[in-house]
């Protein structure tokens, strides 16, 4: 029996019903992007510690996670602005963001467009460069022509990945069911539209990364061989105001090392503000 201190439930937001959990704890706002092909429960292991002193929002984005979709959110820009719908859906008006993996594009096109509503991001592992500079299996499924493989064989392809994330013990039988059911049937080979988005968004999100005011940290994993730290590295040469933070970690970071993600979005959120003294009532 689960004991997670997760609890997903759903809101519509344009129609669609986004899957979302929330923490108890008053504090300032943080909003937490699921990582691909992981959905909100990606970050039970350092929830705990996040919420201590925060409200926590975990999201599955459109057609991520559980959340239902539509062909054109799965690029980053369109993810972005979905972020601010959904703030908006649940009645928050600014944020500390938090956008691993995926969430690393959907967030700086969200910050470019919005910066007055959040206070700070921590971002990664997401891909970034032009020209893309990413390895296995992410480059495979970049450029795969034909999908029936994923469409038709999602679950050996999700038990390849399940066993990356944790490869010494195996997830919890909740979370490995949750991430199972998140990508069964065609929805692994539909969220493949987002990375396979990348050679033409990330070009886009190079032309506004200049602009970008939000407070970013960048956490990048050293053993990172799907996407390298040379993206964090070209994030962090051209975000005015960054931080990069270089991890002994593989790509999942939040879930290899728990401790060390909780303690450096932790630290960015009392360095950028506002203290959860500020918020409480």
């Amino acid at each position: 029996m689960s004991t997670s201190p997760i609890h997903p439930q759903h809101v519509t937001v344009d129609g669609l019903s986004i899957r979302y959990a929330e923490s108890e704890n008053r504090g300032p706002d943080a909003l937490l992007l699921s990582p691909w092909p992981e959905s909100v429960y990606a970050f039970e292991p350092s929830w705990a510690a996040l919420a201590e002193n925060h409200h926590l929002i975990a999201v599955d984005l459109p057609g991520f996670g559980l959340s239902e979709s539509r062909p054109e959110l799965f690029a980053p820009r369109a993810a972005g602005a979905f972020v601010l719908r959904i703030m908006d859906a649940l009645g928050v008006d600014r944020v500390h963001v938090v956008g691993p993996d995926i969430g690393t594009s959907a967030v700086l096109f969200a910050a470019s467009d919005s910066p007055e509503r959040f206070h700070s991001a921590v971002i990664g592992t997401g891909a970034a460069t032009v020209p893309l500079e990413i390895g296995e299996p992410i480059t495979t499924w970049v450029n795969a022509t034909d999908l029936s493989e994923y469409e038709h064989n999602a679950n050996q392809v999700m038990t390849g990945v399940i066993a990356e994330i944790h490869p010494a013990s195996p997830l919890p039988d909740h979370i490995r069911e949750d991430y199972l059911a998140s990508y069964g049937g065609r929805r692994f080979a539909d969220s493949m539209g987002y990375v396979r988005s990348y050679p033409t968004e990330l070009a886009a999100l190079a032309e506004v990364l200049g602009g970008v005011r939000t407070p970013v940290r960048i956490v990048t994993g050293a053993k990172d061989t799907a996407i390298p730290p040379s993206n964090a590295e070209y994030l962090h040469r051209r975000l005015p105001h960054s931080s990069l933070e270089i991890v002994d970690s593989g790509h999942f970071i939040w879930e290899q090392d728990p401790a060390t993600y909780a303690s450096l979005v932790l630290d960015w959120w009392q360095q950028t503000g506002p203290s959860p003294a500020q918020t409480r009532e």
